[in-house]
This record gives C-alpha cells, sequence and structure tokens, in this order.
C-alpha cells in the first residue's frame, strides 16, 4: 500500500532547489525493506510503502517526478518484477515482462525504462516502453551487466560491467547502434554509476584503500577525479537536479553497521550527514 508524500518541517519551509529523496531502508528488527523520501534539507523520513512479505528497493524518480519506478522481491528473494506508483499514493502498476529484473532508471523522456535481468546464469541490460513493450536486448556478454543510467539527451546509457574474477568496469552504450565503450579500465572495481545533467558520471570505486569511494568521470573517461576519502563504505551516488551536489549511502567496515544517507558537494567538500536513525539506507534517488 502506497501512502500520500508529505515532506518534513525542513522541506516545508520552500528552500530553494529543494527536492525530495526517494530511497529504500531496513531495519535489524524489521528487514523487510520499504520505500521512504526525505527532503534534501533534512527532516523526517516519510514512509512510502508498507509491505508485510514483500521488499520494495532500486527507486527511480520518473522525470516528472510524479511516478517512482522500483523492484519488488518476496522474502525467499525471488525478483517479483519492477513495477511503478504514484508519489501522492496509489495507482501501484507492474511493468510486464521485467520478471527477475532490477536496477531501474527511468529515460529522460518518461517514455522508456532500463533495467538489468538475467539470461541463463548472466544478467543483461534491456530498454522497454514504460509500459514494458517492446523490451530491447542491448547487451549480450559473458559477464553481468548492471544499473544502468542515462545520458542527459538519451541517447546513451552507462552501466557497469561485473566479470567471474570480481572486477567491475563502466561501460557506455548507444542505443542507436549499440556500440559499447568502456569508460573506466578492466581490473577496476566501479559500480552503481548514475549520469548528471551536466554530463558527469559519479560512481563507487573500491581502490587501493580497500574502501569504496565515490569517483566521478566524464563519460569519454577522462577527467577522473575522486570525491570522498574516508576510510568508510561509500556507494550508490546519485546527482541532485543541478549536478552541484550527490546524495549516497556511507557505511562503516563491518556490515552489521548501520548505513546512513548523506549528501556531498561534487568536489568533495560539504559533506552532510541526512538520515541518522539505526537503520540500513540504500540506493537514493533525487527527484530530477
Amino acid at each position: 500500500m502506497a501512502v500520500p508524500l508529505t515532506l518534513g518541517a525542513a522541506g516545508d519551509a520552500g528552500a530553494a532547489g529543494d527536492r525530495p529523496i526517494v530511497f529504500a531502508r531496513y531495519t535489524a528488527a524489521a528487514s523487510i525493506e520499504d520505500l521512504y523520501t526525505i527532503s534534501s534539507s533534512g527532516g523526517t523520513p516519510v514512509k512510502l510503502t508498507h509491505t508485510s512479505t514483500v521488499s520494495d528497493v532500486m527507486p527511480s524518480w520518473s522525470p516528472d517526478g510524479k511516478r517512482v519506478a522500483f523492484v519488488r522481491y518476496g522474502s525467499g528473494g525471488a525478483i517479483d518484477g519492477i513495477w511503478s506508483m504514484k508519489i501522492t499514493g496509489g495507482d501501484l502498476k507492474a511493468v510486464p515482462g521485467t520478471k527477475g529484473a532490477s536496477d531501474p532508471a527511468w529515460s529522460p523522456d518518461g517514455k522508456r525504462i532500463a533495467y538489468s535481468k538475467p539470461v541463463g546464469t548472466q544478467r543483461e541490460i534491456y530498454v522497454a516502453d514504460i509500459d514494458g513493450t517492446p523490451a530491447t536486448r542491448l547487451t549480450h556478454t559473458a559477464a553481468d551487466d548492471l544499473h544502468p543510467t542515462w545520458s542527459p539527451d538519451g541517447t546513451y546509457l552507462a552501466f557497469n560491467r561485473a566479470d567471474a574474477g570480481g572486477h567491475s568496469r563502466l561501460m557506455r552504450i548507444k542505443l542507436s547502434t549499440l556500440a559499447q565503450k568502456a569508460i573506466t579500465a578492466s581490473g577496476s572495481h566501479d559500480w552503481t554509476p548514475d549520469w548528471s545533467r551536466n554530463n558527469r558520471i559519479a560512481f563507487s570505486r573500491v581502490d587501493s584503500s580497500g574502501f569504496a569511494r565515490l569517483y566521478r568521470v566524464r563519460p569519454d573517461g577522462t577527467g577522473l577525479r575522486r570525491i570522498t576519502s574516508a576510510r568508510l563504505n561509500d556507494k550508490y551516488p546519485s546527482w541532485s537536479p543541478d549536478g552541484s551536489r550527490l546524495v549516497f549511502t556511507r557505511g562503516g567496515a563491518d556490515d552489521a553497521d548501520p548505513e546512513h544517507l548523506y549528501l556531498v558537494r561534487a568536489d568533495g567538500t560539504g559533506l552532510t550527514q541526512l538520515t541518522k536513525t539505526d537503520s540500513h539506507d540504500m540506493q537514493a534517488d533525487w527527484r530530477p
């Protein structure tokens, strides 16, 4: 069941540029994951889904901010597929043909959705109209292709390709020709890219420190810059609409440690903790 979105007091203040952030949360006491929103200026998170037997994860805003696509899976771990719902509550719709799919990403024009879906023992990238048809398979590899993200003009997708050796690099694919090009080097550990409106790709990299840190790079692979440097694990970056900041998940070195949402500027300054409860807050997406 979905509930209407009401921002906390900070959001009601109407700060300039303030947009809500949607994310998935679970706690040690309640392992079922639900979706929440929080104002980018802080406040109390608002619970969007209330499900006792299935988990809702990996949310993605529609470009007009009126709907959220997400993945729903059962207690046994079987992925039910991709769904969407109005952010004001209700109108829950399954996207046909997405059983087992993950990592939904709404196209900039709001007409299509990209996702990762199993084919045999691998996962490949697909794109479909928001009603699920026609679904087009974009990649055909012996690796796992995950977490697609759209270029601002909708002509490319970036994603991470994970091989059997445990490495993962960023790739991009042109939708009109299916031509692919590597963005980051082989032997990397690069995950969960997010493409900004001002043409930068943020991602999480496990670097020589042994920790996952945020980096950014141009789509052609140039201009690589590290954004965060704490001895903690930073993952799931999502750009603000103007490309000036990122929201991301920060967790400790131990999987049992809580994971919180943080904000940071693209140059690594202005670090702010956004959520503070004893929970695991992940996969945030900043409203366009």
